[in-house]
């Protein structure tokens, strides 16, 4: 990875640190501590010598309850009019109390008024608590909010649930409750305004990185583009000077045959008759097959680094790439052109044949099923860089939607209701 790279990773890495850091202290704490009532119902029937009893786990106390115990009968209100009254929020709202009854709590259904008047309205008629059961049955009890209702314990429990408790008191059957507290629940720092907050920062931190990574690839493709209109300027004017260098087939009694002649310092191998060479201005001598190749790349004599272009006049002011990365695809094509080269060379000078090429640091001649430039090896760099993006977008689309959905989710079962 370029240092170009390492730094914008180090700043996008700083930056969700800082989002993450901010976001706990930018939450609105609008969400309360609640407190869990355990709930024990005793209903008897009439005929039935055992009573029956469940249990009640999931209520939940009114945020401006007392959290205190408490006992006694189930009641419901009175119909108006000849209508069933399940909600509690009609002025004329009434309880039939029996004489012997000291303490009762009144069942009574979420909706239509706020809980405050429900409990006060309950409350007015002398109730020690109120049990307010949900409207939807698919939803956990909420912590309802109802300042000013006084000592009255308020609860609220599941829709299932306080049904449950109607269908026998709707049959009059005596219906006896026990409510304990249960367990402190501490607050959620979590609400709709960090919701929005953390949408918003996540979506800021996504369009940065997006930024950043095309800027950092078009900045890639247009350093790649002018590497490559430089290698293709250095080849060509490779090229040209490879064709004024000087050419001969060694022939018996040459130096080059003399054993004490230095050999190809390409192939480390001895000059033979029929080789084809290549002279270089610096007067150093390789095999043609075996030096071509590589001052199409490097465009410097392999032993003294002598720059042929410098040398022969063509483009003194292009630098050769003596490091430069191997273009696999051009050397592809330069060797086999070259192969065909020697080839005719030394069919014109009824030459027997080639010996193979052991060459050091460069590659060995491509065979005939391997002169066809593979398009997919070329192209794979630029695929996976492509495939990065994409996924990387599409991991941070799917990353927000699960944390908007579980956020909201939470926030519909946990937040703090008045109605």
């Amino acid at each position: 990875m370029s240092g170009a790279a390492r730094a914008g990773t180090a700043r996008l890495a700083a930056l969700a640190l800082l989002t993450c850091s901010l976001w706990p202290a930018r939450a609105d704490n609008t969400n309360q501590e609640y407190y869990t009532a355990l709930i024990n119902v005793t209903v008897q029937e009439p005929g039935r010598g055992a009573p029956l009893t469940f249990r009640i786990d999931r209520g939940r106390y009114g945020l401006d309850s007392p959290k205190a115990e408490v006992r006694g009968q189930v009641l419901a209100p009175l119909p108006i009019h000849g209508v069933a009254d399940h909600l509690g929020c009609d002025p004329q709202t009434r309880f039939f109390i029996p004489p012997n009854i000291k303490q009762w709590i009144a069942l009574l259904q979420r909706g239509n008024c706020t809980f405050k008047e429900k409990i006060s309205r309950a409350a007015f008629h002398n109730a020690v608590a109120v049990v307010i059961y949900n409207n939807k049955s698919k939803e956990e009890p909420v912590t309802m909010t109802h300042p000013g209702t006084g000592d009255i314990i308020a609860v609220m429990i599941t829709e299932l649930r306080g049904k449950d408790i109607l269908s026998y008191l709707e049959k009059n059957i005596s219906v006896q409750m026990t409510i304990a507290v249960g367990t402190r629940m501490p607050p959620k720092n979590f609400s709709r305004g960090s919701l929005v907050f953390v949408s918003i920062s996540f979506i800021v931190l996504m369009i940065i990185s997006s930024a950043w990574l095309i800027f950092y690839f078009i900045q890639k493709i247009r350093y790649t583009h002018a590497r490559d209109r430089n290698q293709r300027r250095l080849g060509d004017a490779a090229k040209k000077a490879i064709s004024k260098l000087t050419t001969r087939t060694v022939k018996k009694g040459d130096k080059e045959t003399d054993p004490d002649f230095d050999h190809c310092a390409v192939c480390i191998e001895s000059y033979k008759q029929n080789d084809v060479v290549r002279i270089l201005p610096c007067k150093h001598v390789f095999h043609k097959s075996c030096v071509d190749p590589w001052l199409s790349e490097h465009c410097t004599c392999p032993m003294c680094k002598l720059n042929i272009l410098k040398a022969l006049g063509i483009v003194p002011n292009l630098p050769c790439t003596d490091n430069a990365a191997f273009d696999m695809e051009r050397l592809t094509r330069t060797q086999a052109l070259n192969r065909r080269s020697a080839l005719g060379d030394l069919a014109s000078d009824n030459s027997l044949g080639l010996e193979p090429l052991r060459t050091s640091g460069i590659s060995p001649l491509p065979q005939d099923g391997e002169l066809t430039p593979r398009t997919g090896e070329i192209n794979i760099a630029v695929t996976k860089e492509w495939f990065i993006i994409a996924s990387f977008g599409l991991l941070s689309a799917l990353t927000l939607c699960y944390m908007i959905i579980r956020a909201t989710a939470s926030l519909n079962t946990n937040e703090v209701e008045w109605f």
